[in-house]
């Protein structure tokens, strides 16, 4: 008899009360991947509105040049 396991639903971590920053490189570079492409919602487990606060955090430390456009 097949037993199917349920999926936990990801908790969005700034809904949970972490801060995101763009300038703390650490956190930012979690949310990219290998090639420098931002992870998108169903990976990182935030919510709508936190992923576009996500998004425009990564885009912004790339203008500054704290994270590169591409990795190589």
């Amino acid at each position: 008899m097949a037993e199917f396991y349920r999926k936990k639903k990801k908790v969005c971590q700034m809904c949970a009360g972490k801060d995101f920053d763009y300038k703390d490189v650490n956190v930012v570079s979690k949310y990219i991947t290998e090639k420098g492409k931002i992870m998108p919602r169903r990976m990182t487990g935030a919510c709508a509105k936190h992923q576009r606060h996500i998004a425009k955090h990564i885009k912004w430390a790339r203008f500054m040049a704290l994270i590169p456009f591409v990795k190589d």
